[in-house]
């Protein structure tokens, strides 16, 4: 899955700032008190309701057209983009343990040098998967 794109509705808030509602995922809403802020937090809340639908082998909701979208006054109708990758990359770090052989003569040589065995391959590995 690359990036999905669902239309949110920013509406302004009585005490400042703004609170977002999304007509494709009706329980999806969050708040902020600047634009920017509200959506940073557009893109978490929905990629919290995204990944929830995901883990229960649900359907995601085919994106609703914005010009098929009436917004009142106080209002503002923004496409909020959902990236999949770097969603996961933010909050699925956990580590995952691996078992790997080398030759001896290497570990002898990487462990006299004091080199963290599990920091070089996680550079190594993020190199190879940023050259694809």
């Amino acid at each position: 899955m690359g990036k999905l794109f669902y239309p949110a509705i920013f509406h302004k808030a009585e005490e400042g700032g703004f609170w977002i509602s999304f007509p494709d995922f009706p329980d999806c809403f969050s708040q902020g008190e600047d634009m920017t802020q509200a959506y940073e937090m557009a893109v978490d809340a929905l990629g919290l309701c995204i990944s929830d639908i995901e883990d229960t082998k649900g359907t995601l909701p085919i994106p609703t057209v914005p010009t098929d979208i009436t917004v009142d006054v106080d209002s503002v109708l923004l496409v909020v983009e959902f990236d999949k990758e770097a969603y996961n990359r933010k909050h699925n770090s956990r580590a995952v343990k691996k078992t790997l052989s080398i030759p001896e003569w290497l570990n002898e040589e990487a462990l006299a040098l004091g080199i963290n065995f599990s920091q070089v391959l996680q550079e190594a590995l993020i190199a190879k998967v940023k050259a694809q």
